[in-house]
């Protein structure tokens, strides 16, 4: 039976690889994703969780070591974080094209340099294209709960692709909360053992990884992107069945006092709960404000992201990444794209905020929301503005 304990959200999610019951962890450690796998390695060398634990001398290596375990047919995981993740993108490409279902779950951190190991999502916005399904996580028990989820979808034969699970690495990876931690058998009623559908196997041999020479390498890609986007339904599914079984009902994009809005905040990861406070505030002095959370990145929730927006004047989107292309935040860029072919398209102001581990305060989510209208009425052309920055 669940049972809710305070628990470091970190050691929440090595809880939920070991329910989970994976077959191999290939790791290396970086702030502030370390904890998760020194829990896990605890758990290995307790005897409490039965599986192979490879420590690497690199990300490339811990990726490397994962594809090489999952071309077998073991379940397995691996985390990182910033410049780790950068180490890996290397093998993080051939992954998904090679249809091997890892799960890695990303504490957010920012890219060098300035050397920083707080918290923005650089990492994430560095990996959005590598084939990999990702979803973004707001708090500790909805970390746990993606990762079960991640397996599950990863695992399905009718996906087969890798998953990141992304979470802000300190702000939600190093905080206690209240977490719902399931039994086992509730787990394991939801996420079936993994049945690999290819595998290496010396009794059947196979290849894996050969070299796409111009007559074959057009059709390979064009296979994975229809894979990828042939996910989608399989991710709400596993969604629908996760709240069937445990209560907490998951969406690609989840909306809060949207309803009347005229004005929309749009975020991803745990600063949609500080911005569902600022809305609070607007509401109760009669502004009508809402706030649109995207919590599945990959593959973009266009259907419900359209319909979340649909009708609204504003849109005030907040970057967690600068992308240094001279257009801002490479959120907002995408969601300029999404609404490109759209005939009645909402104002945007993009807005980058909170790199490195910078606040985003209710007060920001405020000027964020005046600003954007402000910016509407004075006609200016759509930009972008870099917040709390010093001048």
């Amino acid at each position: 039976m669940a049972k809710r304990i305070g628990i470091e959200v970190s050691l929440a999610v090595s809880e939920a690889v070991k329910l989970a019951d994976v077959d191999v962890i290939a790791a290396y450690p970086i702030t502030p994703q370390t904890h998760i796998v020194e829990h896990l390695s605890e758990l290995v060398a307790d005897g409490e969780l039965d599986a192979e634990f490879i420590p690497v001398e690199s990300e490339h290596s811990a990726m490397s070591t994962c594809c090489g375990s999952a071309a077998a047919g073991a379940r397995t995981f691996t985390a990182t974080s910033s410049q780790g993740l950068a180490l890996m993108l290397e093998i993080c490409y051939i992954a998904p094209a090679l249809r091997l279902p890892i799960v890695m779950a990303v504490a957010n951190r920012s890219l060098s340099a300035p050397i920083s190991i707080w918290n923005d999502h650089s990492d994430l916005m560095a990996s959005r294209d590598t084939g990999w399904i990702q979803t973004v996580a707001e708090n500790g028990q909805e970390a746990f709960d993606l990762i079960l989820h991640a397996f599950r979808v990863a695992e399905d034969h009718r996906v087969l692709l890798p998953v990141i699970v992304n979470m802000d690495g300190f702000t939600l990876t190093h905080v206690i909360e209240p977490i719902e931690i399931l039994s086992q058998e509730e787990v394991a009623r939801y996420l079936p053992p993994y049945s690999a559908r290819m595998r290496l196997d010396t009794a059947k041999p196979v290849t894996m990884g050969p070299v796409g020479v111009p007559e074959v390498y057009t059709e390979a890609k064009k296979a994975q992107d229809e894979a990828l986007k042939a996910a989608r339904p399989v991710i709400l599914e596993a969604w629908e069945e996760f709240g069937k079984h445990f209560g907490r009902y998951y969406k690609p994009v989840e909306t809060y006092c949207t309803e009347g809005a005229e004005t929309l905040l749009i975020t991803m990861g745990s600063i949609g709960e500080t911005a569902m406070s600022a809305v609070d505030a607007m509401r109760s002095q009669g502004k009508k404000v809402g706030l649109v959370r995207l919590r599945l990145w990959r593959p973009f929730p266009f259907t419900e992201f359209l319909e979340a927006v649909k009708g609204v004047k504003y849109l005030a989107v907040v970057d967690r990444a600068l992308g240094l292309n001279g257009a801002g935040g490479p959120l907002a860029t995408e969601i300029k794209a999404a609404l490109y072919d759209e005939e009645e398209r909402p104002y945007i102001w993009n807005y980058v905020a909170g790199l490195a581990g910078r606040d985003v305060t209710v007060e920001n989510f405020v000027e964020m929301a005046d600003g954007v209208e402000a910016a509407a009425a004075d006609n200016l052309k759509s930009d972008y503005t870099i917040i709390n920055v010093r001048e």
